[in-house]
């Protein structure tokens, strides 16, 4: 009798709906663990074939090497299109070149700067004019100069302490910051927009401490801007080095006046490229995810890390997945935008088509960090997308892809945005990015090979995976 009872008993549990369903989530996890299995295989082999047959280093220092610096409008970014052009031809990317309007802003002659003070003491200076400063007189400018850290010093010293001076704007990069673009951000408003609160006061230049943590010689560039109605007055960039003696010279009591000759000037507009290529998605080819980077850079170094490194890690994510013979089931896209650094001229244009098109761009994913050890990504999307994107950290992390946040995707994919998309940061490790960003010190010798490509490899799997799985 009692066999019978614990037969039902047994019969009764395993039709029982909550065993069914352990059962059910059993099978699920095994099917689970079996094809992430299968995805780790898949992203080990991207890694090895980064490692030992990704072009994304071999392109970058042809690039760097015969081409060099490529600001837009210039010869140097001409010839980078065509380059990458054929690059995208030859990987068989149906490559194509998207008219761009870009602004022309050329440095002249090289800029000389020097310090003298009423006991005597005279220097050099370290400058490079910022992208889009006026010219001062073909004599230079001389002035007394007067140093600020921040806009409520400038506001404080007023029209009687700025007027007829050059000011000297000291703030440092915070090193408190383990993300060193965090202090970047906070600094760069100086840079961007000094000479027009400087003017405001009847400063007639301004120099700026470069956006960089070492303490070295040499001057880091960038954009600025002027604004109607406020008077335009030169200003240039000065070196960490230089400022830092500078700034103990006039905390010395000596009162210090600056000389400083700019030759810029700018041009008309004229016609560049974003340049295109893609692998036609097999089962949604008007579903695109998009990765990329900005083709030109500023005139000095090579533009290596900033942005090279980016366009070519870009490119190489689709030779590595063509490598892999994935047949990807959404049209994935390259693009090397133009006039990122003084204009964002090209993410404008792409945008525009993008938006006129009858594509959806599922995600956009923009490498403009450098090329140094993959760290994670940055994402900007909702927060089940996030969590879609952080839960492959379990697949990601022996690569060292551990920082899978919130944050800034990237100024050249930020017009893509749309409520349903996502958009996607590459972040590598930001230690030694500021040595070199913007500055001559940007140079291809600076770019490990290793490094360059376990980016490439990361991207590429996030690419793998985005594709797969879609978010």
């Amino acid at each position: 009798m009692h066999s019978f009872t614990s037969i039902a008993v047994i019969i009764g549990i395993l039709h029982s709906p909550t065993f069914k369903a352990q059962i059910t989530s059993n099978e699920n996890e095994v099917s689970v663990d079996k094809q992430f299995a299968t995805d780790s295989l898949q992203i080990a082999e991207l890694f090895r074939l980064a490692l030992t047959e990704s072009h994304s280093y071999e392109w970058l220092g042809d690039m760097c090497s015969n081409i060099g610096h490529r600001l837009s409008g210039s010869p140097q970014a001409a010839e980078a299109v065509e380059y990458s052009f054929d690059l995208m031809n030859d990987l068989n990317l149906d490559p194509w070149k998207q008219p761009v309007m870009v602004p022309v802003w050329k440095r002249g002659e090289k800029e000389l700067a020097y310090f003298i003070s009423d006991q005597g003491k005279k220097g050099e200076l370290s400058i490079l004019a910022l992208g889009g400063s006026i010219s001062t007189k073909d004599e230079g400018l001389l002035a007394p100069v007067v140093e600020v850290e921040t806009w409520g010093d400038l506001e404080k010293l007023g029209e009687q302490g700025v007027k007829g001076k050059i000011v000297f704007f000291n703030e440092k990069m915070n090193p408190e910051n383990l993300y060193t673009f965090h202090s970047y951000g906070h600094c760069v408003m100086h840079r961007w927009g000094g000479a027009v609160e400087a003017a405001k006061y009847g400063a007639v230049g301004v120099i700026v401490r470069s956006l960089n943590m070492r303490i070295d010689d040499y001057p880091h560039t960038g954009s600025m801007k002027y604004e109607e109605d406020i008077t335009k007055i030169p200003a240039a960039a000065v070196s960490t080095k230089d400022a830092e003696e500078l700034s103990e010279l006039i905390k010395s009591g000596d009162k210090v006046s600056i000389m400083m000759r700019l030759m810029c000037e700018t041009l008309e507009d004229t016609e560049s490229y974003n340049v295109v290529g893609e692998i036609k998605g097999s089962e949604n080819p008007d579903k695109v995810i998009l990765v990329g980077g900005h083709l030109d850079s500023w005139d000095v170094g090579d533009g290596a890390h900033d942005d090279g490194a980016g366009v070519m890690q870009s490119l190489g994510v689709l030779e590595l997945l063509k490598k892999l013979n994935y047949k990807p089931k959404n049209t994935l896209r390259v693009v090397f935008f133009m006039n990122e650094e003084n204009g964002l001229r090209g993410a404008k244009a792409y945008s525009e088509f993008a938006e006129s098109s009858n594509e959806v761009h599922i995600a956009a994913i923009e490498s403009d960090r450098g090329g140094f050890t993959p760290r994670g990504f940055h994402v900007e999307g909702s927060e089940s997308k996030l969590a879609k994107i952080a839960g492959w950290e379990s697949i990601l992390d022996k690569y060292g892809i551990h920082q899978v946040e919130k944050g800034g995707a990237g100024a050249d994919i930020g017009p893509l945005k749309t409520d349903e998309n996502v958009l996607i940061g590459f972040v590598p490790d930001s230690q030694r990015y500021f040595d070199h960003h913007h500055s001559a010190n940007d140079t291809f010798d600076t770019v490990n090979k290793r490094e360059l490509e376990l980016g490439t490899a990361s991207i590429a799997s996030l690419v793998y995976l985005i594709d797969k799985y879609g978010l």
